[in-house]
């Protein structure tokens, strides 16, 4: 049953074609790990899917459970670290916790203990009070992929969540995302596909238009078939 639907896409800025002609449906339950060169609109894409851009021309639509048209749906979203002012004066444990400001109905015990949970899955509890312009590239994309996380989105949409992290925790997203992935439809961009590969459903490429691949490599439309 399909979640999303973008319909005849295409971004404009400056007179410079960002999207032209995207059309993708995303199913409940899909993993689509997205890919493409640089400059070729994968964030601009995430964000046209997210609502946070308009489109110059087409339609982004949510659909509920019922499969009825509605004007939002119970997104996490982990975006690009260059996305996000550092210096801002907020602290780890609240930046986790901001992802739970649409969960109305969580007592203040329950949204501590959240917070906590997640504060652990991410490993930054040492870390829970530390401004966030004091951390490191790596653990600053552990606390975002904790905002994210902590309201158990239906969807969860990930903006190169492998970037600054150490092998470690690299790997430690992969168990993660394997975890979530069976009751999570999850759009995922990175460049590094070797192991997100073999997790997804369906692979695309970006590049000013959206190519749906059945490659190895996932690069290049010409490599798709």
């Amino acid at each position: 049953m399909s979640i999303i639907t973008l319909s005849d896409i295409e971004v404009t800025r400056d007179n410079r074609e960002i999207l032209r002609n995207v059309n993708l449906t995303v199913e409940r339950g899909d993993f689509l790990a997205i890919t493409g060169p640089n400059g070729g609109g994968k964030t601009t894409l995430l964000r046209v899917i997210l609502k946070l851009l308009p489109p110059s021309a087409g339609t982004v639509e949510y659909f509920n459970t019922a499969g009825t048209p509605v004007s939002r749906l119970a997104i996490g979203y982990l975006p690009q670290k260059n996305m996000i002012d550092a210096r801002f004066p907020v602290s780890v444990k609240e930046v986790i916790s901001s992802g739970l400001l649409s969960e109305r109905n969580l007592t203040a015990a329950d949204t501590a203990e959240r917070v906590e949970q997640m504060l652990k899955l991410v490993d930054l509890e040492s870390h829970a009070r530390s401004s966030i312009g004091n951390l490191s590239g790596g653990q600053l994309q552990r606390a975002l992929l904790g905002r994210a996380l902590i309201s158990n989105p239906e969807i969860l949409v990930l903006d190169e969540p492998l970037s600054y992290l150490d092998k470690r925790f690299e790997d430690h997203i992969y168990k993660i995302l394997a975890e979530v992935a069976p009751h999570t439809t999850i759009i995922l961009v990175s460049h590094e596909m070797s192991v997100i590969s073999t997790m997804a459903n369906r692979h695309l490429i970006v590049d000013r238009t959206l190519h749906e691949c059945g490659a190895s490599h996932h690069y290049y439309p010409t490599e798709c078939r």
